[in-house]
């Protein structure tokens, strides 16, 4: 057993209203120069619909992630070494402009500037990337923001096109049809990415202390293979500069004990971010599984308890420190993806075991029992509902349970009793744990799993330890790496001294 520590991230989709704070906040602290004008780190899709960038889940067409090759093993889609250097230099399995989108800007200085007359001065847009002025904007990181277009745009979505001989007549795009959702989407900093294996330069890492996936800007060339590998299509290139940039995880913050940007300012507080431990020594063997209905499972079973004694004692002896192990413990991120079990991974059949889990939507549950004249909040008219969801299980089970709908069942189920329990108890009537028990949990554990959806407060929702200086290096002396190995800027130095030579360079 080799422990070692993640941070995580859970959202609760419930509570998402689509406000896109995390986006523009994130843009504001990361993005915000030349280069980097069409990244968004972050950013929340309505769904159904064909995301940012266009379509990024059709990995026929993108061939990201991973596959399981006949003989059991993991290859990425992309292709091997050879297949992967004959085309180094010419990459066609790259989102091009159109499917980001072209950014632009307007001409404010002829509103402020223009002088007094008849004529109304006009803000023509201009392209940041030429300083043309467009004639027409044609596409954008959230063009079907809220259904916009959907009838023409939301049947690409990949998800709709896979489940629409399955489900039929369940997705319609009709406005008074039609049903929505919206997914916040940053990078997975999953246990086994995709992107670090595919560069060819050995800039993309994976931090052993927290697991944050990052780019060495000085050892990045610029190959790309890291765009076209990642699936989530969350690694993008910087015309600029010449190299790679993603999302952080706002490690910077992390190191402090704060959190990140994006979940610090989201207006619904459905974010909590927490550390997991696991087992590195079972990685690949749950990226391996046949079925890729059973990887939820298996990612499951690759995390740890750190109150069990023995895990405890192996986290101690791998460099894990003291502050990490108690934040494990009172993370909320645990509770919900292995006590609860109602967090869900994003597309886990691309084989890369993501790290931000997220909690399926119910509210159109209530707002469909409602609608028919029953009581919207009763559990009995809850249960039997879910099956004819206005948003159709099977689309809900392909994006996080690789089609497995029992799962994302059950996880309804359990957030339905959740809400009936808790109405008797706010109108005062008896509790009555029939609801509760019909999902596993008794009265107390859905009161607790309420408090922690609802209305836990901020120290709740946010655990993450203080990266203190010398269990840093202390982890980083547990785990002697070869002169040879990407991470190390310095033959023979450790990655963490490394970045401090640096520092103390410039």
């Amino acid at each position: 057993m080799r422990v070692m520590a993640q941070i995580a991230m859970v959202m609760n989709l419930d509570k998402c209203i689509g406000c896109h704070t995390c986006s523009v906040t994130c843009k504001q602290v990361w993005t915000n120069r030349e280069g980097a004008e069409y990244m968004w780190f972050n950013n929340v899709e309505t769904r159904p619909g064909l995301g940012y960038p266009r379509s990024w889940q059709d990995q026929e067409r993108w061939r990201g992630g991973w596959e399981r090759t006949p003989a059991g093993r993991l290859r990425l889609k992309s292709g091997g070494r050879a297949h992967r250097l004959a085309r180094i230099f010419a990459n066609p399995r790259l989102p091009g402009m159109h499917d980001y989108y072209e950014p632009w800007t307007y001409e404010y200085k002829n509103l402020t500037d223009a002088p007094a007359g008849e004529d109304m001065p006009v803000a023509r847009p201009v392209s940041q990337l030429t300083g043309e002025p467009m004639d027409t904007i044609t596409w954008g990181p959230n063009w079907d923001d809220n259904l916009g277009g959907a009838p023409e745009h939301a049947p690409g979505d990949p998800v709709v096109q896979k489940i629409r001989e399955e489900v039929g007549e369940k997705v319609r795009f009709a406005f008074e049809q039609s049903f929505m959702f919206y997914l916040p989407r940053i990078c997975e900093h999953c246990l086994n990415p995709a992107c670090v294996s595919s560069c060819p330069s050995g800039a993309m890492y994976k931090r052993s202390e927290d697991g944050v996936v990052l780019v060495d800007q000085d050892r990045c060339r610029g190959w790309r293979m890291c765009v076209s590998g990642c699936p989530y299509k969350k690694v993008f290139f910087n015309h600029r500069t010449g190299k790679a940039e993603k999302c952080t995880l706002c490690y910077p913050r992390l190191e402090a004990g704060r959190p990140t940007v994006c979940s610090e300012t989201c207006v619904g507080r459905l974010r909590y971010l927490g550390v997991m431990l696991y087992d590195a020594d079972r990685v690949s063997e749950a990226a391996a599984v046949t079925d890729e209905k059973d990887l939820y499972a298996a990612q499951l079973r690759c995390f740890l308890d750190p109150d069990d004694p023995e895990v405890a004692a192996a986290a101690r002896a791998s460099g894990v420190g003291g502050s990490w192990l108690a934040a494990a413990r009172r993370s909320p991120v645990r509770d919900l993806i292995t006590k609860y079990r109602v967090a869900l991974p994003l597309h886990p059949e691309y084989r890369t075991l993501p790290m931000v889990w997220y909690v399926p939507p119910l509210s159109p549950v209530v707002e469909e029992v409602a609608a028919s004249g029953h009581d919207g909040e009763d559990a009995g008219n809850l249960f039997g509902a879910i099956d004819a969801l206005r948003i159709p299980v099977e689309y809900l089970a392909e994006l996080f349970t690789a089609g497995d709908t029992g799962e994302v069942d059950r996880v309804l189920r359990t957030l339905a009793a959740m809400r009936a329990h808790m109405r008797r108890l706010n109108l005062g009537e008896q509790p009555d744990e029939s609801a509760a028990g019909a999902v596993g949990l008794s009265g107390r554990g859905v009161e607790e799993l309420f408090r922690l959806l609802a209305v836990a407060k901020y120290e709740d929702r946010f655990v993450v330890p203080t990266a203190a200086r010398a269990e840093a290096e202390a982890l980083a002396g547990s785990h002697p790496l070869p002169d040879a190995c990407p991470v190390g800027g310095v033959p023979g130095e450790q990655p963490l001294l490394t970045i401090q030579r640096r520092k103390e360079r410039r």
